[in-house]
């Protein structure tokens, strides 16, 4: 059983474990549970059901391990960096040595928004990395697709199995290399026809009047009003640090809005930008941090048309 840190560890131990049984993830996950348990860690397991069920049978009722739901918990990669820092900064002020989590993503984020996903497990190698922390991220090989599976060994420096096994990764990838590795990302299917609206060098309050016209009835009043936000926020951005012309284009669908804003500069310099608010502090600005809170998903990426963020909001897992 593992009840404490790896010999000669300090700080961050992010770890995959790929798992293709019910029997192998509970092989890994109660014995790093009870470990923390053991050694008076604060120790949480985020994840979804049926997989939370089956790890609070085998752990028994009165085992101290705080569950959250994956599907909460992970909703938005911003809002979880900016949950789990209050959680973890909170541990270690009441004197926390190590910190224990399990964390699993729901299945289906896996998919058509996977990639801020794995920007989100890219970047906390760094984010986290002020915290007595250990973690260890499950992932389903049954479920998961290959690319996914790729991107986990690239973003993750250590892998778990069975037997109190702890392994580098092969492919891992520093942050500052995997967040500026810049694919575009998979067109939204509303996005293979015209735009119902596009704008050329629109004022934020033009881009954020037409806006509620167009999607008339498609969101929530609130919804709609976190993507009135979310647009001001990343035309003003286009307008400070991009260069004109700036192109705001609007598909709203029977479930969700699809918005693009692109302008002909290059796109933030932070790799960060956008998962954390700090990154932002140097320059004033934290539109694409909000615009990361606001949205159901949020891709950015540069070609030769320039530097395109492209904002859902509703539902975004569909697939081109």
């Amino acid at each position: 059983m593992s009840t404490g840190m790896l010999s000669g560890q300090t700080g961050y131990y992010h770890e995959a474990l790929r798992y293709g049984s019910d029997e192998e993830l509970l092989d890994v996950v109660v014995p790093f549970l009870l470990g923390g348990v053991a050694a008076r860690e604060p120790t949480i397991a985020a994840l979804c059901e049926p997989n939370a069920a089956l790890v609070r049978e085998a752990l028994g009722d009165d085992t101290p391990v705080v569950f959250q739901s994956g599907g909460d918990t992970y909703a938005r990669p911003a809002a979880a960096i900016r949950a789990y820092t209050d959680v973890f900064a909170g541990y270690a002020a009441d004197g926390a040595r190590q910190i224990r989590v399990v964390g699993e993503l729901p299945p289906e984020v896996l998919g058509a928004t996977w990639d801020w996903w794995a920007r989100y497990e890219s970047a906390i190698n760094e984010v986290y990395a002020e915290f007595p922390l250990w973690t260890v991220c499950a992932y389903d090989e049954r479920t998961a697709s290959p690319e996914v599976l790729a991107d986990v060994a690239r973003t993750h420096p250590h892998v778990t199995r069975p037997g109190d096994t702890h392994l580098p990764s092969a492919e891992y990838v520093e942050p500052g290399r995997f967040l500026r590795h810049d694919l575009p990302p998979a067109p939204d299917p509303l996005q293979h026809t015209p735009p119902a609206v596009e704008l050329v060098n629109p004022v934020p309050a033009q881009a954020r009047s037409v806006l509620a016209g167009v999607i008339d009835g498609v969101l929530t009043t609130d919804a709609l009003n976190d993507l009135r936000i979310a647009v001001t926020e990343t035309v003003t951005n286009a307008m400070t640090h991009g260069r004109a012309p700036i192109v705001v284009r609007y598909w709203p669908g029977p479930d969700r809005v699809v918005v693009t804003v692109t302008d002909r500069g290059t796109g933030p310099s932070d790799p960060f930008a956008g998962l954390r608010a700090a990154a932002h502090a140097p320059t004033g600005g934290l539109g694409l941090w909000l615009t990361h809170q606001l949205c159901d998903h949020v891709s950015m990426n540069a070609d030769a048309e320039g530097f395109t963020v492209r904002m859902i909001s509703g539902n975004p897992n569909h697939r081109a």
